[in-house]
C-alpha cells in the first residue's frame, strides 16, 4: 500500500480542503488575502482528505458564446475554487491541464506585513477534444508573510483564447484512470498538526509513509513533510516519556526493596559527552595546553635571563669564538632553569596524580559494586 501511495503522489495526490468552495467567477487580491486569511484559522480545526485535482470542470461552448454576448454567468461550474496543503518548496500537482505558455510568479504587499505570492499561467486547455479553443486559466495564491505559507488557493476561470497546437491537442498529461487512494484525512496545523482521522472518528498519530526516495521524479509531492517531522517528534516523545516512566518505577522498587537505585544514564562517567563539544573547541584547548607545556620549558631561555646576564654570555662566546685564552667556559644550557622551583612543581605534580588515582580507584570500586557482573579494565576494554 505505501508502494502505491507513494506513485499516487508522484501522479498528483495532494491534501485539499474537503468541503466545496463556491465557484467565483473573479477572484481579485483583496479577496484572495481574506480567503487564506480564514483558511488560516480554518485549517487548525478540519482535517484535509487525500485527493486528486483533475480537468476542472468549465464553461460549454454555449454557455461561453453567451458570456460573449449576454455578459452574465449562465449556470456552469466555471470558477472552481480549491484550497490545498503545499508547502513552499513544493511542485503544483498536475491536474490534468495542458498550458501553452510559461506560469507566471510575482509577489506583492498585502498590509499589515503581509506577502501575497501570485501564480498565473493561461491558454490551458484539456487535451483529448474536450476543448475546442485554449481559454483556461488558472491563478494560485499563498501568504509568503502573515499567514500560513503552505496553504494554497486555485482558482480555475476563464482567460483569453487561443489556437490549441495541433501536436498538443490529443497528448495527455496523466495516465487514466487515476488511482484509488484509501489514506485518512490529516490535520496540518495547529495542536493536531500531523494526527490522522480515520472514517470511523478515530483519531491517532502515526508515521506517514517515506516523503521521497533516492531516484524519484522531481515532481514526487513533498506536501506531507511537516506532517511526517512532526510524526517523527510525537514519536520521540513518546518514547522518552515511557523510558522516564520505566525509570521512575525501577527507582521506586528499588527504594521500597531497601536497594541502592541504578545510576542514571547521564551519570554514566563514559566520556561521551565530547560528542556535544564542537571540533573548534576541542582544537583550540589542545593548542593552548600545548602552547603552556613547550612555554614551561622555553621561557626560560626566552626570558628568564636579565639583559645583562644575556649581554655577558653573548660577548663569552664571541670571546671563545675568536680565541681567547683567558675567557672563562661558557655556561651550561640548563643553567638558566631553577632547580629548586622545578623540584617543587614536581612534587605538587606528583601529588595531584595520587589524588587522581585515588578518586580513580574509588570510583571503580563504587562501578564495581553496582554491577558486580562486569569487570572494568581500563587497559584492556570490558569484559564480562
Amino acid at each position: 500500500m505505501t508502494s502505491n501511495f507513494q506513485q499516487a503522489q508522484a501522479e498528483g495526490l495532494c491534501l485539499r480542503y474537503p468541503e466545496n468552495i463556491p465557484p467565483h467567477r473573479d477572484i481579485n487580491y483583496e479577496t484572495a488575502v481574506n480567503m487564506l486569511l480564514r483558511a488560516t484559522a480554518m485549517s487548525t480545526n478540519v482535517p484535509f482528505a487525500w485527493g486528486f485535482v483533475d480537468k476542472p470542470p468549465g464553461k460549454s461552448r454555449f454557455s461561453r458564446v453567451c458570456d460573449a454576448f449576454l455578459g452574465y454567468l449562465i449556470d456552469s461550474p466555471e470558477g472552481q475554487v480549491l484550497l490545498l496543503f503545499l508547502p513552499p518548496q513544493s511542485p503544483f500537482p498536475n491536474d490534468g491541464l495542458r498550458f501553452q505558455e510559461q506560469e507566471v510568479k510575482f509577489t506583492m504587499p498585502a498590509g499589515n506585513n503581509r506577502e501575497l505570492e501570485v501564480h498565473e499561467v493561461k491558454f490551458g486547455f484539456i487535451p483529448g477534444g474536450q476543448d475546442s479553443n485554449a481559454w483556461r486559466c488558472r491563478r494560485r495564491y499563498r501568504l509568503t508573510k502573515g499567514g500560513n505559507s503552505s496553504l494554497v488557493l486555485v482558482h480555475y476561470t476563464q482567460g483569453p483564447q487561443a489556437q490549441i497546437v495541433p501536436s498538443m491537442m490529443n497528448h495527455p498529461v496523466r495516465n487514466y484512470p487515476l488511482r484509488t487512494v484509501n489514506e485518512p484525512s490529516v490535520y496540518v496545523a495547529g495542536e493536531k498538526m500531523g494526527q490522522k482521522v480515520y472514517p470511523s472518528g478515530g483519531l491517532m498519530q502515526s508515521s506517514a509513509p517515506a516523503i521521497q526516495q533516492p531516484g524519484m521524479p522531481m515532481n514526487f509531492s513533498q506536501q506531507q513533510a511537516m506532517v511526517a517531522q512532526q510524526n517523527t517528534s510525537m514519536d520521540l516523545l513518546d518514547q522518552r516519556r515511557r523510558e522516564q516512566e520505566q525509570r521512575a518505577r525501577a527507582q521506586a522498587g528499588a527504594a521500597a526493596g531497601g536497594q541502592r537505585p541504578p545510576p542514571r544514564p547521564e551519570d554514566d562517567d563514559s566520556g561521551d559527552e565530547i560528542d556535544h563539544i564542537s571540533t573548534r573547541t576541542l582544537a583550540l584547548n589542545r593548542y593552548k595546553r600545548n602552547h603552556d607545556m613547550m612555554n614551561e620549558v622555553f621561557k626560560y631561555a626566552a626570558y628568564g635571563a636579565s639583559l645583562d646576564i644575556y649581554s655577558r654570555r653573548m660577548c663569552l662566546r664571541i670571546m671563545c669564538s675568536l680565541g681567547d685564552k683567558h675567557a672563562p667556559p661558557p655556561p651550561r644550557p640548563y643553567s638558566i632553569f631553577d632547580k629548586d622551583e622545578i623540584e617543587q612543581k614536581t612534587a605538587k605534580l606528583q601529588e595531584e596524580i595520587e589524588t587522581l588515582n585515588a578518586s580513580l580507584a574509588e570510583r571503580r570500586a563504587a562501578r564495581q559494586q553496582d554491577r558486580p557482573d562486569v569487570m572494568i579494565s581500563f587497559g584492556n576494554g570490558i569484559t564480562a
